[in-house]
């Protein structure tokens, strides 16, 4: 087992909700919290950059209060990610801010910086950068990183196409610090198999689009509910990175889901492909979305997490 800082040895339950752009806000962040796993958000969700500083105060408040009222079951700690690539004109300002509310878990995408990684430290806090390679991995950890989020094949967004089998055994050949896995989890028991492969915690983000909480449009939240694993391609058109996403949604951009054009990965462009912006009218998603079927508050969806993990563990206890 790996050894995990102080910060997240307080997770009641290993799940990190992945941060996912645009959609997750403060409600949603407090939802998980208070469901015992991390809540996590994108900085950059908090449009002017002035409202960060509002996002930080009403988390920080919420989970506050939650941990007064119920002393017996504290929250978990939540996690803001910082995109740190050069394209990221507001990493400065939303590292002060940060630093003003001593976030305690930092995640890290596009790019490892050490000098990102010692104001985290600083202030007390954990980095956790995400990477679809050992090779990533490797530089991540070099210049300061706490802990791992490998990204493997199958998960929402900018994925792997490595096997989350392979991904966590060359980690953990080097690596026994905090390790999250991504990639098509969905389910209590695939929680649980991420544990026995060796990670520490599972990275869930596609199963909390089809929440109320999340700052999603109700269209998305039903073709995430409606589709799987068949309805998601893999694709750098959009951003430059490869990534996957719904085909309904590139099909009512008025695009062929499967005739899709390489784009220039050295020209990295977050507004996406023509009129249609990445995110915004194309919909990331994970191919987990199989075991999504309807919209529930985050808090259910934790619970029904809880049980199936429970029930798996049981039936591998009942096998042995």
């Amino acid at each position: 087992m790996s050894r995990l800082p102080a910060v997240l040895q307080r997770v009641p339950f290993p799940v990190i909700g992945s941060p996912l752009f645009i959609i997750s806000n403060p409600k949603l962040v407090i939802a998980q919290c208070t469901s015992g796993i991390v809540g996590s958000m994108p900085a950059l969700n908090a449009r002017p950059a002035s409202q960060l500083d509002e996002w930080l105060a009403e988390i920080t408040e919420g989970i506050e209060a939650h941990n007064r009222a119920h002393p017996d079951r504290p929250a978990a700690p939540f996690a803001i990610n910082q995109i740190v690539h050069k394209s990221n004109d507001r990493l400065e300002h939303d590292m002060a801010v940060c630093a003003k509310y001593k976030v305690p878990i930092i995640i890290t995408s596009l790019g490892a910086r050490e000098d990102v990684n010692q104001a985290v430290h600083g202030w007390g806090g954990v980095v956790l950068h995400d990477i679809i390679s050992n090779v990533f991995a490797h530089k991540a950890i070099e210049k300061g990183a706490d802990g791992l989020i490998a990204v493997a094949a199958g998960a929402g967004g900018h994925a792997s196409v490595k096997s989350p089998f392979a991904m966590v055994q060359e980690i953990r050949q080097w690596f026994d610090g905090p390790l999250a896995l991504s990639g098509s989890i969905a389910s209590g028991g695939a929680i649980l198999a991420a544990q026995a492969m060796g990670a520490d915690f599972a990275y869930v983000g596609s199963a909390f689009i089809a929440t109320h909480e999340a700052r999603a449009s109700e269209g998305y939240k039903q073709m995430i509910c409606e589709s799987n694993s068949d309805d998601i391609v893999y694709t750098n058109y959009f951003t430059g990175v490869h990534g996957n996403y719904l085909k309904g949604s590139i099909r009512n951009a008025g695009m062929d889901p499967e005739h899709l054009p390489e784009a220039d990965p050295s020209k990295m462009n977050f507004g996406g492909g023509g009129e249609a912006k990445a995110w915004k009218d194309i919909w990331g998603s994970g191919q987990g979305i199989g075991a999504i079927n309807e919209v529930v508050p985050a808090a259910t969806l934790v619970e029904r997490f809880k049980r199936e993990y429970a029930e798996a563990r049981a039936r591998l206890c009942a096998s042995t």
